[in-house]
């Protein structure tokens, strides 16, 4: 289900190491429309969404849409590493080996859960469970759209 979180109105000013060792800050990002994807390698769901968000970044990372999977501390990082070879994950993925990323996000415990960032940081909704992909795809290139026509700014609050 997609919700407006309660508490957490604006993206964390997070920096990750991603799985090649590169830095990646949340907020270099703006600008942009941001999914973040928290999951696990012992999750069901997480495995059968994987495909889902291979495609969907497939299909807007040209556009500017980026996506960014955080693996939760209690996964092993080379069942991480493995996992995302195996899959050939496209997007960046991060460990979150001290619980730094769940935290900031409010205290992630639950996978999947995504977040939808928009380009000016905001964070529009969230969803604990399985992707709806028709859902997210929607509100992504609802954003794109805005953000190539000029027809609407986002604004910093």
């Amino acid at each position: 289900m997609w919700r407006t979180p309660p508490t957490l109105q604006r993206a964390p000013d997070l920096t990750l190491t991603t799985l090649q060792g590169k830095t990646l800050n949340l907020a270099s990002l703006r600008g942009r429309p941001v999914l973040v994807n928290f999951w696990s390698t012992s999750c069901p769901g997480c495995i059968r969404e994987m495909p889902q968000l291979v495609q969907l970044y497939g299909e807007f990372a040209a556009q500017g849409l980026e996506v960014i999977g955080i693996a939760m501390a209690y996964d092993p990082p080379n069942q991480v590493v493995a996992l995302s070879e195996i899959r050939r994950i496209p997007y960046p993925v991060a460990l979150d080996i001290n619980s730094e990323a769940a935290r900031a996000f409010g205290g992630v415990q639950v996978t999947p859960t995504l977040f939808l960032i928009t380009p000016d940081g905001r964070i529009a909704h969230y969803q604990t469970g399985e992707l709806d992909m028709h859902a997210v795809r929607g509100m992504v290139a609802g954003m794109l759209t805005r953000a190539d026509s000029g027809a609407h700014r986002y604004s910093i609050n």
